[in-house]
């Protein structure tokens, strides 16, 4: 009896120091494979393209519905150069494509679509431009990863 008792007291219970850093080496490995991995940036800046994508068409077709509404006449603030669209109810549309007739009243669009990262305190972040061809082209110039994002009719 005496035996098992200095036995179980010589046993040794828990982690060294040794183990305990390979373990959290173990973790940090894997954090960073799994972060290569997913790249959570890539990810995120895909997705607000394909933000961009559907407001640039909700724009041009909401463009196009009033053109059909009016006889083919186009909104008045669309010109033959690129111009920011000047965001629902902002305060200053000098220098803006003012695009208010599509919200009024809310007949073809509750309020134009903001880029998910533009930066302007009056704009979308959108342009809008009509070609010489008589087409309207709408542009995300704030489209990441390299890729161009306009749609044109």
């Amino acid at each position: 009896m005496l035996l098992n008792r200095v036995k179980t007291k010589n046993v040794k219970q828990g982690f060294t120091f040794v183990e305990f850093l390979l373990v959290i080496a173990a973790i940090a490995i894997l954090m960073i494979v799994l972060v290569e991995v997913i790249r959570p940036d890539e990810k995120l800046a895909a997705t607000r393209n394909t933000e961009r994508r559907a407001d640039v068409n909700t724009i041009l077709n909401a463009v196009y519905q009033y053109a059909l509404d009016h006889s083919g006449q186009l909104p008045s603030a669309i010109k033959d150069i690129p111009l920011e669209i000047c965001k629902t109810n902002a305060e200053d549309c000098s220098d803006l494509a003012d695009l208010s007739v599509l919200t009024k009243d809310e007949k073809y669009l509750y309020a134009l679509p903001v880029d998910p990262i533009g930066e302007s305190a009056d704009g979308t972040g959108y342009e809008i431009l009509r070609t010489p061809g008589g087409r309207v082209n709408v542009i995300a110039p704030y489209a990441e990863l390299g890729i161009k994002i306009d749609v044109y009719k």
